[in-house]
């Protein structure tokens, strides 16, 4: 028989959540583990040696999954099915899900049992994308997530073999590079059509430094101004802290390369370089020492022990006294073993550091250093510290995302923070070529997948995959694995707030106005302005004289809108229509449909109405209704909604010809030119403007809505039918929606 549910540990508290709405689309990593013949196993026991060994059980999986930040969904019998990322992505949780199902059993193993008992399981993990509820995303909150990757991590269960972890493609992708991997036969998994591919994950791995070939596209000015710290710190024998500094993707490991390949000797005088990169999530804290150590020995990880130690004493022995040299070796020794006296190692490492530091410029570089552990950054301020009292010739380069705390020892004439910007279009497309055409694709891609990439080398890099996995249309309509999962984690690092004010923004096309998220979100006029604000100090949006805003990244916008459900889409659509004033601009066509990852020309703008402030909730005639979104305006400015199948245009109005003609849309685009009521439009086509000043209040010029009905054929051809359907009022759900905003 199954074992009977148990959920352990205390009840938490539910407090309500900061985001005003309470479910969100989100790519998950789902874990469902699974005890190896529990129904034999229990066969012989007593009731209460199987409540004991339940317990223990369920104590022990529920330790490594909080410790490797997944949620205990739900326990299912004996099987516990956890989630990653259901609240907060860090961009690694399916790196997280494989190493809290390969540690699982090894925990099982490490304690011991009532009875003796020794328990195997099956791991299956899945990523996809479900629905989450906010609030119920804890430990035992039944019916977080919906979504059928929770089934498909169940099923992958039943293939794993005692003790293993099986894994999805997605998964597989995920975590390629960061995990021992090996193919399976196809899994005919009970639901699916076709078999799947599975693999079985081994273990964790230290990913290997990137291969940067060919020549550094752009950067000139960041390659100068921390090449110029570097020599100046070897010049005056001043140690100095330079740290490179950039979101996920933007060249910061590609920087420090080129400085490493570039800056070999200072007048003559050649540089000692010793280069560590924190993996994630390391095993332990001081393993990027260990890493300068055998950069310093020349040893590789793989050598043998004596190997290992006649490096380590030729190292020391030409740098410390006798008398201290065989006490740091064997110290040295220790931290490469990863086993105790860590803490001795790395005072070892520190001290030959400085040692070597006297006899040659060095500099001590760090890749990552927001992955590693405080004692890190405590052993680089110490080696600073001690290297400006001796005053030796010594630099450390360290490269880490903007959000992590940079607390720089020193004066502020000894440190240097080279902010790394997107690329230019110039460079961008230069280095989009070189990537198309060393992969054997045409250059001339370069062109269609520029607007996509926002300056962002890692985004180039995972289109061009994109491209050589699916072909050049797929990469254009479906943002990259590698790339969503950097655009999500950068959402998640924000307030609930402060995502609500994006998620809002991206709805309404290129440009926004902080009065229209205020409407959108049914604030009070005004609370939305210094949130917009600070998101464009931090680099997330665009400012413009007029108090416009846009996404400085596509992919973060597109992110930000998918996580919203259909019906808090189609309700922030309803309002836009209904809240149409000259300071709103038009509701992109793209709030209908996945907005594309390219700009989509400026909305129009639309007359006054009195704003709408009630609670963002979705009313049963938005959803069962046919009523179209889109509305007119009546003679005293007033919306006036549109009726299914009739034309919106006033009388009078020449409906654009030609292939991209709009006719016989229920939508339109009144009011002026970007946003004004009132002014003069400009004919593209023969750069004069148009006779009767003010614009049609019934339309848009027709190479304005010639333009925009090209766009509306490209947003449309990536949306699902379904999505289009609920969100434009053409499907009828049975019953009413629950309130949408809690703000």
């Amino acid at each position: 028989m199954p074992m009977s549910t148990i959920v352990t540990g205390r009840k938490r508290e539910v407090t309500p959540l900061a985001w005003p709405v309470p479910e969100e689309r989100r790519t998950v990593s789902v874990l469902f583990a699974d005890i190896v013949g529990s129904t034999a196993l229990t066969e012989g026991l007593d009731p209460e040696d199987v409540r004991a060994l339940q317990r223990a059980y369920f104590d022990t999986v529920a330790g490594v999954l909080r410790r490797w930040q997944g949620v205990v969904e739900k326990y299912v019998g004996d099987a516990v099915m956890a989630l990653f990322g259901a609240r907060c992505s860090d961009g690694l949780d399916a790196y997280r899900a494989v190493r809290a199902g390969l540690e699982i059993q090894r925990a099982l193993d490490r304690r011991p049992m009532p009875g003796g008992v020794r328990l195997r399981v099956r791991v299956g993990i899945a990523t996809g994308e479900v629905v989450v509820d906010l609030a119920a995303a804890r430990d035992g909150g039944h019916g977080a997530a919906s979504g059928t990757v929770t089934t498909t991590a169940a099923r992958l269960q039943e293939y794993a073999p005692p003790g293993g972890v099986v894994v999805c493609a997605a998964t597989h992708r995920a975590t390629a590079g960061l995990v021992d991997q090996h193919a399976l036969a196809p899994a005919a998994l009970a639901g699916k059509t076709l078999p799947v591919d599975v693999w079985r994950a081994g273990a964790a791995r230290r990913p290997r430094p990137a291969r940067h070939d060919g020549p550094l596209v752009g950067r000139r000015r960041e390659l100068a101004t921390a090449r110029e710290q570097l020599v100046r710190a070897v010049r005056e024998h001043r140690p100095r802290w330079v740290s490179l500094v950039g979101p996920d993707g933007i060249g910061r490991s590609r920087l420090l390369h080129e400085l490493r390949r570039t800056l070999r000797q200072v007048d003559g005088a050649s540089v000692r370089w010793c280069v560590a990169h924190c993996p994630p999530y390391p095993e332990g804290v001081f393993a990027p020492v260990a890493d300068l150590v055998r950069e310093l020995a020349g040893a590789c990880e793989g050598d043998a022990p004596a190997v290992l130690r006649r490096r380590l004493a030729a190292l020391v022995g030409g740098v410390l006294p006798p008398a201290r040299a065989a006490t740091a070796v064997g110290a040295l020794a220790g931290l490469l073993s990863g086993g105790n006296g860590a803490a001795n190692g790395a005072a070892a490492c520190r001290e030959v550091l400085l040692a070597v530091a006297a006899r040659q410029p060095v500099v001590v570089a760090v890749d990552d250093l927001d992955r590693a552990a405080p004692e890190l950054g405590r052993f680089l301020h110490t080696l600073f510290a001690a290297a400006t009292v001796r005053g030796l010739p010594l630099a450390v380069l360290v490269t880490h995302r903007p959000h992590w705390a940079d607390l720089l020892p020193g004066t502020a004439g000894r440190r240097c923070r080279v902010t790394l910007p997107p690329l230019p279009a110039l460079d961008s497309g230069r280095l989009l070529r070189r990537m198309l055409v060393r992969s054997g694709q045409p250059a001339a891609l370069a062109a269609r997948l520029l607007p996509l990439v926002a300056g962002v080398p890692g985004y180039a890099a995972g289109y061009v995959v994109e491209v050589l996995r699916d072909g050049s249309a797929a990469a254009e309509q479906a943002l990259p694995e590698a790339v969503r999962r950097v655009a999500g984690a950068r959402l998640d690092r924000l307030d609930g707030v402060q995502r609500a004010v994006l998620m809002a923004g991206a709805t309404l096309g290129a440009e926004f106005t902080g009065a229209a998220v205020d409407r959108l979100l049914g604030w009070t006029p005004g609370r939305a302005a210094g949130m917009l604000c600070r998101l464009a100090a931090d680099g997330l949006l665009r400012q413009d004289p007029r108090d416009r805003y846009a996404f400085v990244d596509p992919a973060l916008r597109r992110v930000a809108y998918e996580r919203l459900p259909r019906a808090v889409r189609a309700e922030f659509a309803r309002r836009a229509g209904r809240c149409g004033s000259s300071d709103m601009p038009e509701v992109a066509d793209d709030v209908r449909a996945s907005p594309p990852p390219y700009a989509v020309p400026r909305g129009l703008g639309r007359r006054a109405a009195t704003p709408d402030t009630t609670p963002l909730t979705t009313p049963a005639s938005a959803v069962t209704t046919g009523r179209s979104v889109a509305t007119g305006s009546s003679p005293d400015g007033g919306p006036v909604p549109a009726r299914p199948g009739t034309s919106t245009r006033p009388a009078g109005h020449t409906a654009p010809t030609g292939p991209d003609s709009n006719a016989g849309s229920t939508r339109h685009h009144p009011g002026g030119a970007d946003g004004d009521t009132g002014g003069t439009y400009r004919d593209r086509s023969t750069d004069s403007p148009t006779q009767g000043g003010a614009p049609d209040p019934g339309g848009c010029p027709p190479r304005r809505r010639s333009a925009r009905a090209a766009v509306d054929r490209q947003a449309l051809a990536i949306v699902p039918a379904a999505d289009l359907a609920v969100e434009w009022g053409h499907q009828s759900p049975r019953g009413s929606a629950s309130p949408l905003c809690a703000a």
